[in-house]
Formats: C-alpha cells, structure tokens, sequence
C-alpha cells in the first residue's frame, strides 16, 4: 500500500496543502519548526485518529480555525481507497470513499503506518504507560476488535473506579461490584490474548533482526508482564476466572484505596538482551537498537497480518542512528516499503543508499519540490 496525496486544511501550521507523493521514499528537508512532523503526524492521525505526540485533538487544529481535515488517497492492491478525517470540538467524523463510518474503529485499519521518532528509545527504557500506549496502537491496526475491547473496558474501568472512589468496606453492594468485575474481566480477558499474541509475533520477527543488526551477538527476548501472573496458551474461559480470583484478593484493597488494582491498564512488557533486562542493564547503544528492532520488526508483523507493507514515517531518527544501523534500517525499506522521512539537512542522510527518493523542502507550512 502507498499514500497517493494527502490533502491538510487547518491542520496546525496547513492552512491548507496538497502534496503528491512517491510510492518510494519521500524526503522532506527543512529547519526546524517549519512542519515537518505536522506532515508526518497528519499521516499517522489519517491512519490511527490519535496523534503519537498529543491527546488533545484541539492542538491539531490551526489557529482561530474551527475544524481541520485530513484528506489521503490511498492505493491497496484491491484498489484506491480516499479517506477523509475531520476534527473538531464536536469530535471526530472519519469517511471511506465517502462513505461516513459510525465506529471510528472500523476507520482504523484502512491505512497502516509504523511511526519511528527519537522518542520511541521511551518504549524500551520508559514508563510502562507508554509501552501499553505502543501495544494499543499498534495491534489496533492489525486486530478487528481490538479497539472496540479496549474502549469499551476503559469505560468500565472508569465506572468502577468511580464507584471505588464512592464507597467503603462497610457500605459496598456486592452485588454492583460483581457486575463491574464480570465486565471488567470479560473486556479484559480479550485485551490480554491479543496482546499475548501481538508480542508473540513480535518477538518472532524482531529477534530475526535484532541478531542481524549485531551480527548475531546479541538475542532479544520480549516477555509480557500481565498484572497477575498467567501462562500465555490459557483459554480465555480460564483467564476470566483468573481475572475474577484476583479482583477478590485485592478486593480490601481496592476499597482502600479507591483504584482498580488488576487489569490490562497495569500490563508492562519488558526486553531482554543476552538475558539481561534491556531497561536496567542496557548501553543505550542496545537500547537504541532495540527500539530499530521492534520498528523493523512491526513493518514485517503487519505485512503477515495483512499481506502489505505498511507506511514507513522516519521523524528526524536518521541523524540519530550510526552508520551501521542506519543503512540496515534503509536496506530494510528500500524498494518494498513507502518512506516518509523529515531531517533538517540531507548531511544527515545516507543518500547513496537511498535510491529514486523525491525531495521536498518545507519552510513555514509550506512544501514545495
């Protein structure tokens, strides 16, 4: 699959852009603060309806406008597909070909990209909100369903966190607390085996290619780390009743503390170099090739998935990789996979190994060939 052109209006720094593009690699050069990663995050938005970078969708919209749109024709191997995001106080209406879709998690999916940027050295040494944040994003695109699990235990998980915030020990109906712990575990469970497997398939891949980088030095291993201890081939039936033993262990402290205490919400993942915690123990050398690792290994996880390559967005990570690791992230790419790549010089960029790549200079919401 390939982005054709995307269109942007009021959408921070746009006020308003069309840009065709390569089916190759697209380089898009200029100084900072000019919109390169506004281009970048806008692809990623079309694909996801989340920003890698904020929460608050009123920061994508420009300013004194109302509303922004995103607009992408994409070419799939059954056809071209146009996709129309727009945003606004009122939320979010996505359309396929027209075509307004009620969930925006049937949206997601009809585009998929993989994001890399400085920041995601996070995802191995950072906090485990932002490791759930990753596995969330990411399966969302392969997994029907997925979403549609995850908003829907989010809204129990706020009920009954609610309702712990409202009661003691002396005053809780059981009878409510059960209801919020058989949705809590049914949501959950289904949660859990997806992310079992996702990491599974990624560990798969991203071994592969983490040995390939350090010719074969080095062995990366990804564990999951669910919030109560479960073995990975469990049917869902027996995680359910797992889940439900353990809410009534931690039950006291729940009450106590007016917080649900067992849940994806508190799952981690941790990484393993040459059995050693990548995290604690790690050069930041290792950890950065961890991060190369995984972005490698999530571009082939979702070609087996969905039988394309997805879109490959490079924010500014090329002058962060060495030599070494940045001609295997392009040999990687190269001629398989649509690249968007940002750098504020082209000194930074191993140009003799990029092949037919379409330069574009970006100066204050402006892009222009």
């Amino acid at each position: 699959m390939y982005l054709n052109a995307i269109q942007l209006q009021h959408y921070r720094n746009y006020e308003g852009l069309e840009v065709r593009t390569d089916s190759g690699v697209n380089l898009f050069v200029g100084p900072n603060a000019q919109g390169k990663t506004n281009l970048l995050e806008a692809i990623y938005v079309l694909a996801l309806t989340k920003s890698h970078r904020t929460s608050k969708d009123k920061e994508l919209i420009g300013w004194q406008s109302q509303d922004a749109r995103i607009r992408g024709e994409v070419v799939k191997k059954y056809g071209t597909v146009t996709l129309d995001l727009s945003l606004s106080a009122q939320g979010k209406r996505a359309k396929i070909n027209g075509l307004e879709q009620r969930k925006l998690s049937d949206f997601v999916g009809t585009l998929n990209v993989v994001m890399f940027a400085p920041e995601d050295l996070e995802i191995v040494k950072g906090t485990p909100g932002i490791r759930r944040r990753f596995l969330d994003m990411e399966i969302g695109q392969v997994q029907p369903g997925y979403l549609y699990s995850l908003g829907q235990y989010a809204k129990v998980l706020m009920q009954r966190n609610n309702y712990l915030k409202s009661v003691t020990s002396s005053n809780v109906q059981q009878a409510m607390m059960d209801i919020w712990n058989m949705q809590l575990a049914e949501y959950g469970v289904k949660i859990m085996k997806k992310r079992q497997t996702f990491i599974y398939k990624l560990q798969k891949w991203a071994n592969g290619i983490h040995s390939g980088i350090t010719a074969g030095m080095e062995e990366l291993k990804i564990v999951y780390r669910p919030s109560f201890e479960t073995e990975a081939e469990e049917e869902e039936s027996v995680l359910f009743e797992q889940f439900m033993i353990k809410l009534s262990q931690v039950k006291d402290q729940e009450l106590r503390r007016g917080i649900t205490l067992v849940g994806p919400h508190r799952d981690d993942i941790a990484f393993y170099i040459n059995g050693k915690e990548a995290s604690i123990y790690g050069s930041q050398g290792q950890q950065r090739t961890t991060a190369l690792s995984l972005k490698l290994a999530e571009i082939e996880l979702i070609h087996e998935e969905i039988g394309e390559y997805p879109l490959l967005l490079l924010d500014d990570v090329l002058s962060e990789l060495d030599q070494h690791r940045q001609t295997q992230l392009i040999e990687t790419f190269q001629s398989k996979v649509q690249t968007f790549i940002t750098t504020t010089g082209l000194e930074s960029v191993n140009i003799s190994k990029l092949h037919d790549s379409r330069i574009y200079h970006v100066r204050d919401g402006q892009v222009a060939r």
